[in-house]
């Protein structure tokens, strides 16, 4: 009659004090893969729930700015709507939606500037800082 035991225990690693170097090598050997497994599955699962607050944080600030622009268009009517007791109501219209091409002609530009200054879009010092390590690691002068 065999009998099986459901619960697998791996064997225990050699007391330290009487292994051999030969036992503590190849205890640390079979320790390191399991070790660096399980530090894996820990960094996925706390990526995980980190990107899950990310994205409802997110999300809030979508509603947020969506509920902002809401209140730009607000703002913007009752511009047009105070300028049309001095104005025709066209020409308050036309005033308003003259100054936000401009605003956004002027926002346009600089973003054009901002752009440009981050191209080409490479780390450039971190590849230099590398290929230093590299000249280094090879006795080279970099």
């Amino acid at each position: 009659m065999s009998h099986t035991d459901a619960t697998y225990e791996p064997p225990a690693p050699p007391d330290p004090a009487e292994a051999s170097l030969g036992q503590l090598v190849s205890s640390v050997s079979q320790q390191i893969p399991e070790l660096i497994r399980s530090e894996i599955r820990l960094a996925q699962a706390e990526m995980a729930a980190k990107g899950k607050r990310a994205g409802l944080g997110l999300g809030m600030f979508g509603a947020a700015g969506l509920l902002a622009l809401y209140g730009v268009a607000a703002l913007l009517a009752t511009i047009v709507l105070l300028l049309d007791l001095v104005l025709p109501a066209w020409a308050a219209a036309l005033i308003v939606t003259a100054v936000l091409f401009a605003a956004a002609g002027i926002a346009a530009l600089l973003g054009k500037n901002k752009v440009s200054e981050a191209t080409p879009a490479k780390p450039e010092r971190a590849l230099d800082g590398i290929k230093a390590d590299v000249a280094t690691v090879k006795g080279e002068r970099p």
